[in-house]
């Protein structure tokens, strides 16, 4: 798993095989199986994680018992709590695997000595973070302003891979609507597509 880290890091920055060496010596590899709780709600946690297989996701639960999900991270994506990671703030959610995965652990220590190793690797975080703040105004727009139908499309064109991997409430949950209204949207749109 490390090795597809590497090739992950080493296709989008300019970092050589002994400047991955320098910043990635004290990242953690981790097998773990689903349902694997990695962050808890209301706990401090210093790891960030990048998926190398599997698929993880993030989501919190409200007074009533009633989980939200955050953010999925499949192959390739980051996850973490930023609050807590960086201000030592208790979590705002909980992570865990939703199929056995494959992950990197990583530490403050990693994104320290990058800064010194390797400052092309600081310009790619750097995209990364504008990146995902583009998608999360994007997703508060949807959530805010957008038809069921339309953040469902939204879900199919940003998670293609996802639909038969993720159980159809946990999608619900992520576009804020309910498990009914989902299936009368697939149902509605598989209508119209015939109709073609």
């Amino acid at each position: 798993m490390l090795a597809r880290f590497k090739e992950y890091i080493q296709k989008n920055t300019t970092l050589s095989d002994e400047e991955f060496g320098h910043i990635a010596s004290g990242v953690q590899q981790k097998s773990v199986k689903k349902g694997t709780v990695l962050l808890k709600q209301e706990e401090q946690h210093s790891k960030t994680f990048f998926v190398a297989k599997g698929l993880l996701r993030a989501y919190t639960i409200d007074g009533n018992g009633k989980e939200h999900v955050v953010h999925f991270a499949p192959e390739n994506y980051w996850i973490g709590d930023r609050s807590s990671f960086y201000h030592h703030e208790p979590s705002l959610f909980f992570i865990d695997a939703i199929e056995d995965s494959e992950i990197i652990s990583i530490g403050l220590d990693f994104y320290e000595r990058s800064e010194s190793v390797a400052p092309s690797f600081n310009s790619y975080l750097i995209r990364l973070l504008h990146t995902n703040s583009i998608l999360m105004q994007k997703r508060i727009i949807m959530l805010l302003a957008a038809t069921a139908e339309e953040r469902y499309l939204d879900f199919v064109a940003r998670y293609p891979d996802l639909l038969l991997r993720v159980p159809q409430w946990m999608i619900a949950t992520y576009l804020g609507i309910t498990p009914e209204s989902l299936s009368r949207v697939r149902k509605e749109l598989a209508r119209r597509n015939f109709k073609r």
